[in-house]
């Protein structure tokens, strides 16, 4: 088979598919361009096992593919392998393999990064940080993953611990990360990943370490050494979407920079870590989610990135950060993580299968499997490490993809699992005899060889002379509120659409119960017809508050719980500025509600009774309002809260006193009704519209009127004065409004989807 190939260099290409996809693809017919200056004419023949090349041309300027991987002689890779072939295999491997690999690189860069930039923005101008795991044992309790509600459903007790659950997820672990390094965390579902993140970041939940400990720059981890020192971003972007990607930043420049910090370096802190993670095309652009139009995929993940960047730290832990991206997108991100690393931070990613070109990227691999180490050392080693234990790395194959699938477990039968697994472990064995005498328990190809990825390779970082330090006082709580009710007034504000739909429904709502009672003119409706009126006006705008406010509380629920395990701020302020930053939306939905009906309805309409009117209309949807924040932050999903709230709502509704006087209620519904925010409105509503009043009762042909105090007193709505129904809707409000508090400060705000 011959192939005749033109290109230039630092040009597309037409064997571009070569470098992506590993071997040779044509167009088919020839060339329409001849020979030009800076080209290359060549015909190559290839053999029959598709391996050997012989070059017959000349060129005034050469152009170098190079392959993902392939045999350890031939020029096009730098995979280390097992075959020999090709016009180079005399010429030093070592030598050969490092060219090959910079040439990788260099062709990778132009065909898959979009940032010529690699300079670096932001540094850290601490000291040098180092991650060590010293015999690391952790076990997994698979009960305890399980949420309380579902081993309810399942009929157990979640309480009680199940021993026969309880399994080792990481065994004998051992490594050490320097600064200047990226260690990416390989292996098949279930190898130990993500139990390893959460015992690097303290955060094991569900689970025990039997052995072992972390140690951070020399000192045992602790919750504060870590919260000082460790970066977490998480699988899933949990960001408000209405805002844009400089005003995110800015607020959690607000929350989490110390009170030394002036704002102009809060603003330079901002700028450079957008242009650092390369958002400047996006800055003003909405974050968005998959409901609200935004940034893309890659850049949000960028923006949760620069979120932990933003306080300068000097360990970055990332969970999955490529799940969900595209290939370019992936192999963008990483680059950067990569870029980052080399401005003096450690860093360390977990990922599944990474491709080739992500894979060329990183510094250090940690292979894994049933939470054991197959390998641990340089990427770049990786192929010829495997070799020498007996098992190379196939020609034109991911080594990331074979040496994964290699380690993984084959459940598929008792007698496939028996078998990868016992070959798993001899391989964990073979590596732990390998590295028994490295105080890093990283392989290498031979001793006093420099070691991957430290500062020293990288470019001379430019100091910040702004490093967060450990006297750094934090913002306080008053800066916090004030932060925390900005940025929700701006985020609840930008959502115009939501805004519109709420208005539209309030508005709609009272536009059909007033038109319903419209067209009397002077005539007064009857006393039943009114009162009527009155419950439908304090009961049916609370059904609609309740299931719009648990429901953006459970869609932040994720955002906040990951926000206060970080120690952004703590759940006063957040409290506060929820309840505080909702009053502007709340005051118009019931202004929106109530004023059309008022009037339609013909009630009446002196300045004083149309003033208490409003007031005590406001406080009853305060009253609901913050029952349904009780509620969205009592229970963990949104379908639970939901239900509680409406069960409530429910039990006040029927125990209101117009569904069945209150004379006639037996004692558990009594008690109900005092606390029935819907009772005491239609009470307190009842004597603003009857006190003082008399309406006629027509029987046959005799018209005799009747002071309303009566009517009142027989349907029990007399018993206190009005003011004492405002405070009793007071004291009601407050008591959820404490129940809120308490909610959000001893319960953990763990979403359903993070269990």
């Amino acid at each position: 088979m011959r192939i005749t190939w033109t290109g230039t260099e630092h040009t597309a290409c037409v064997c571009r598919r070569v470098c992506q996809r590993g071997f040779w693809e044509t167009d088919s017919g020839p060339s329409e361009r001849g020979p030009e200056v800076g080209q290359l004419r060549e015909t190559e023949n290839i053999g029959t096992d598709g391996q050997q090349l012989m070059s017959k041309g000349t060129a005034t300027k050469g152009h170098r593919h190079s392959w993902p991987h392939g045999g350890a002689q031939t020029q096009l890779a730098p995979w280390r392998g097992t075959d020999t072939a090709g016009p180079m295999a005399g010429q030093a491997p070592e030598k050969r393999g490092l060219r090959d690999s910079q040439d990788a690189s260099g062709l990778q860069d132009s065909l898959f990064s979009s940032e010529s930039d690699n300079s670096l923005y932001f540094t850290y101008s601490g000291q040098s940080n180092t991650l060590e795991v010293r015999d690391l044992s952790y076990q997994v309790d698979m009960a305890s993953q399980v949420p309380w509600y579902e081993q309810l459903a399942q009929f157990k007790i979640p309480w009680i611990s199940h021993e026969d659950s309880c399994e080792l997820g990481i065994q004998n672990l051992n490594f050490k990360v320097r600064s200047g390094q990226m260690l990416a965390i390989i292996g098949s579902s279930g190898c130990g990943r993500a139990s390893l993140l959460d015992v690097i970041t303290g955060r094991g939940h569900g689970g025990k370490i039997k052995s072992g400990q972390v140690w951070i720059n020399g000192q045992p981890s602790t919750p504060q050494l870590v919260r000082k020192s460790v970066a977490h971003v998480r699988q899933h972007d949990q960001l408000l979407p209405n805002l844009t990607v400089r005003e995110t930043l800015a607020f959690v420049a607000q929350l989490r920079l110390p009170t030394t910090f002036s704002q102009a370096q809060r603003d330079k802190r901002v700028e450079d870590v957008i242009a650092e993670l390369r958002l400047r095309q996006c800055a003003d652009t909405r974050v968005g989610n998959k409901y609200v139009r935004g940034v893309s995929g890659g850049e949000r993940r960028r923006v949760s990135i620069g979120v932990q960047l933003l306080w300068n730290p000097g360990i970055l832990i990332l969970d999955e950060p490529t799940s969900g991206l595209d290939s370019f997108t992936a192999h963008n991100l990483v680059k950067t993580l990569s870029r980052l690393a080399k401005g003096n931070r450690l860093v360390l990613i977990s990922l599944h299968q990474p491709r080739s070109d992500i894979f060329r990227l990183f510094d250090l691999v940690l292979l894994m499997t049933s939470g054991t180490t197959i390998y641990l050392g340089a990427a770049q080693h990786m192929v010829q490490y495997f070799t020498e234990v007996g098992h190379p790395c196939p020609r034109y194959s991911n080594p990331a993809d074979f040496y994964v699938d290699l380690t993984s477990i084959d459940r598929r039968s008792r007698e496939q699992e028996v078998a990868t697994r016992e070959k798993a472990w001899s391989l964990a064995a073979l590596f732990r005899e390998k590295v028994r005498d490295f105080d890093d328990f990283l392989w290498r190809v031979e001793e006093g060889e420099p070691e991957v990825g430290t500062c020293a390779e990288s470019a001379a970082p430019v100091r910040d002379t702004d490093h967060l330090r450990d006297s750094a006082k934090p913002p306080g709580s008053v800066q916090q509120f004030t932060t925390l009710i900005r940025r929700q007034i701006s985020n609840d504000f930008r959502d115009l659409p939501t805004l519109l739909i709420h208005a539209a429904e309030a508005c709609l709502m009272s536009l059909i119960i007033g038109f319903l009672y419209y067209g009397h003119g002077s005539d007064r409706l009857s006393f039943t017809d009114r009162a009527a009126l009155l419950f439908m006006i304090g009961a049916l705008i609370p059904f609609n508050v309740i299931l719009d406010v648990i429901a953006k509380c459970h869609s932040e629920r994720a955002m906040l719980y990951y926000e206060l395990e970080d120690g952004l701020y703590t759940a006063g302020p957040y409290f506060f500025a929820k309840i505080l930053g909702e009053l502007p939306e709340h005051c118009a939905y019931v202004v929106i509600y109530g004023m059309p009906t008022y009037w339609l309805a013909n009630l009446r309409p002196s300045p004083e009774p149309f003033l208490l009117h409003f007031l005590l209309l406001w406080l009853v949807v305060f009253c609901c309002r913050t029952m349904a924040l009780a509620a969205a932050a009592l229970l963990p999903t949104f379908h639970m809260s939901s239900f509680l709230g409406n069960a409530l709502y429910n039990s006040f509704y029927l125990t209101g006193g117009f569904m069945i006087s209150l004379d006639n209620l037996w004692t558990v519904p009594t008690w109900i009704s005092k606390v029935s925010f819907l009772r005491w409105c239609f009470e307190g509503l009842m004597k603003i519209q009857f006190k003082g009043q008399t309406y006629p009762l027509v029987v046959g042909n005799l018209t005799i009127p009747i002071p309303a105090d009566i009517i009142l007193s027989t349907m029990a709505l007399d018993s206190y004065p009005l003011y004492t129904i405002y405070l009793i809707l007071i004291g009601i409000s407050s008591g959820f409004v404490v129940l809120y508090y308490v909610t959000l400060r001893f319960i953990k705000q763990k979403s359903s989807q993070d269990w």
